[in-house]
């Protein structure tokens, strides 16, 4: 079934929207984390059920930016797996600090400058933020150094906003065109950050928006890449993703809790992020 506009539109807001996003409290223990997640995944089901969709046709990538080792390992023990890190270096630190856990993946979700190329190419087993060929250059170099391959999403600005990463959503086309130069790259899909706002409908436009473009772009789509995954939708906003046609959605407050601080005093040298994300 098609992906459409829910019936909360009609009062401009819905629920799990950016007006009804709560400070969320901290999980600070197994039991804090295991009821989380099982609230995020019941809102996911309610979500797909509304436009009927499968559950189980959307992966939840719980972000866990800013969260300490001990926290994390909690988290692993309520049944997570896989975990998205903004900011490369940091990443890897906790990749390093918990080599123990085999069976867990990495996935870097944030911009990432051209000279962090090799640390991706080391861990991660996901990069959501692909936008430029010099940085698919540097990361197919270091991939094949190395023997592996990187599953990787093309990040596009559906918001038009300046302050956002992302390729204009006219320029994807070409950039797609260029990406089977880089064999280690594989590519998975599409994402995108929404518009910060209380209303809905431009909110859920970003996500039509993505979504509409991927559908556009499968038919030139040079042969191996593939493009049915969508990473769109955050703690405030994963449920309008969902119904816009999510596979993924990014989840890191409404599990974890709210940050205490703005991203800015973690990384006081990196430009200011919305307060939403994630």
């Amino acid at each position: 079934m098609t992906p459409s506009t829910s019936d909360a539109d009609a009062t401009g807001t819905a629920p799990g929207s950016h007006i009804e996003r709560s400070h969320y409290p901290q999980a600070t223990t197994l039991e804090d984390l295991q009821r989380n997640l099982a609230a995020v995944q019941a809102r996911i089901t309610a979500a797909c059920q509304r436009v009927g969709r499968d559950p189980a046709s959307v992966r939840l990538l719980p972000v866990s930016k800013t969260m300490d080792e001990a926290r994390i390992r909690l988290s692993y023990a309520a049944g997570c797996r896989q975990w998205g890190e903004n900011k490369v270096q940091e990443a890897h630190r906790k990749w390093q600090a918990m080599a123990d856990l085999a069976d867990v993946r990495w996935s870097v979700i944030g911009h990432l400058q051209t000279n962090k190329a090799k640390l991706v190419a080391r861990f991660a087993t996901e990069f959501q933020a692909l936008d430029s060929l010099r940085l698919a250059q540097a990361l197919d170099q270091h991939l094949r150094a190395q023997g592996r391959v990187l599953d990787v999403f093309v990040q596009v600005n559906t918001s038009g906003e300046a302050s956002k990463y992302g390729l204009p959503p006219q320029d994807v086309a070409a950039f797609l065109q260029a990406l089977p130069a880089f064999p280690a790259l594989r590519v998975r899909g599409l994402m995108t950050l929404a518009l910060l706002s209380p209303e809905t409908a431009r909110v859920r436009q970003c996500f039509i928006g993505l979504r509409t473009l991927r559908d556009q772009l499968r038919a030139s789509a040079p042969a191996g890449l593939c493009l049915d995954g969508l990473s769109m939708g955050m703690s405030g906003d994963f449920e309008i993703a969902i119904e816009e046609g999510a596979t993924v959605v990014r989840v890191g407050q409404a599990i974890f809790g709210a940050r205490a601080l703005p991203d800015s005093h973690y990384w006081p040298n990196e430009p200011a992020e919305p307060a939403h994300q994630n």
